[in-house]
C-alpha cells in the first residue's frame, strides 16, 4: 500500500491540509516519516515552479500521485456551476492549466468542491448540466495527454452536487469518458454512504484516487471507521494507487501525519502484492 499526504503548495484557508508553509522542509519532514508521495493542493500552477517542485520531491524519492484544485474554489471562488458564464469558463481553463504538469508526474487531476454548489437562482437540474460539460471539455483536453480527472464525492453539507457514490457513478455514465473516475474520501463516505465498503466494491476499476480521514475528520484511528475492513475492500477492487491523507492538523500537523502512518501500517497487509 502506498501511502501520501496532502501537502499545500502556499497558504490555504482550507483547514483539512495538514502541511502547509516551508515546501521544502513539508517534504523532507513528509519522507522522513515514511510516507511514499505527496499530494500537491496547487491553486494556480501559473504561480508555482513546476521543476523546482519535481526536483524537490524527487530528491527525497517521493512521487506525486494526485494534483488537488480545491483552493481556486476556497480562494478565488472559481467553480464549474457558477451562475456568470466568465467564472465556469475560468474553472475549466484552470483546471486544464494543471494539465501539463500532471502529464509529467502522472498525477491524476481531482475535482472536489472546484464543482461548486448550487447557487440561488440556478436549478439543481442546470448546475448538473453545467458540471457535465465542464468535465467533458476538461477530459477531453487531458486526455491526448495521457491525464485522468477524479471527482471527489463530497457530503451534503458542503454541496448537493454528488454527494454520494451511485450519484459519481451515474455522472460518470453522463460524461462517457474513459479518463474521467472517482476519488473516493472516507470521511465523506462516513456520512452519505450507508456502507462504506460497499460503495468501494461498486466503484471497482473506476477509482481513481483514495483519500483517508477518520469519521471526525481526525488521521485515521482517531474516530470509529474501521479502515482495516475499507482498506480490504479496495485491496479487493484492484486499485493499486495511493491511499493519501487529508485530514484536520490535530493535535497538530506532525502528530496527525505521524499517527495516521502509523495506523495505516499496522493494517497493510498488501505490501509488495
Amino acid at each position: 500500500m502506498k501511502l501520501s499526504i496532502v501537502l499545500s503548495t502556499q497558504p490555504a484557508q482550507f483547514e483539512a491540509v495538514a502541511f502547509k508553509g516551508d515546501f521544502q522542509a513539508n517534504v523532507a519532514k513528509i519522507a522522513g516519516m515514511g510516507y511514499d508521495g505527496v499530494e500537491l493542493a496547487i491553486r494556480d500552477p501559473s504561480l508555482v515552479n513546476g521543476d523546482e517542485l519535481l526536483r524537490s520531491v524527487a530528491a527525497h524519492g517521493l512521487e506525486i500521485p494526485a494534483l488537488g484544485t480545491g483552493q481556486a474554489w476556497g480562494e478565488e471562488g472559481l467553480s464549474f456551476t457558477d451562475p456568470d458564464p466568465a467564472v465556469r469558463a475560468a474553472a475549466i481553463e484552470r483546471t486544464q492549466s494543471h494539465i501539463p504538469f500532471a502529464s509529467r508526474t502522472g498525477a491524476v487531476i481531482i475535482i472536489g468542491l472546484l464543482r461548486g454548489i448550487v447557487r440561488a437562482g440556478v436549478s439543481q437540474d442546470q448546475a448538473m448540466g453545467w458540471l457535465v460539460e465542464a468535465l467533458q471539455e476538461c477530459c477531453a483536453a487531458a486526455g491526448p495527454h495521457g491525464v485522468r480527472i477524479a471527482l471527489e464525492p463530497i457530503n451534503r453539507y458542503e454541496t448537493t452536487l454528488v454527494n454520494n457514490v451511485k450519484q459519481g457513478m451515474e455522472l460518470l455514465e453522463r460524461i462517457g469518458a474513459e479518463n474521467m473516475g472517482l476519488l473516493l474520501d472516507t470521511f465523506h463516505m462516513n456520512i452519505e454512504d450507508a456502507v462504506i465498503e460497499d460503495s468501494v466494491r461498486a466503484c471497482g476499476d473506476r477509482i481513481f484516487h483514495f483519500h483517508v480521514a477518520d469519521s471526525n475528520r481526525w488521521y485515521p484511528g482517531a474516530g470509529h471507521i474501521d479502515f482495516g475492513s475499507v482498506l480490504e475492500a479496495l485491496h479487493a477492487t484492484g486499485y493499486q494507487g495511493f491511499v493519501s491523507g487529508e485530514f484536520m492538523p490535530r493535535p497538530d500537523a506532525d502528530a496527525a501525519a505521524e499517527r495516521s502512518i502509523a495506523h495505516l501500517r499496522r493494517l497493510d497487509r498488501w505490501s509488495g502484492t
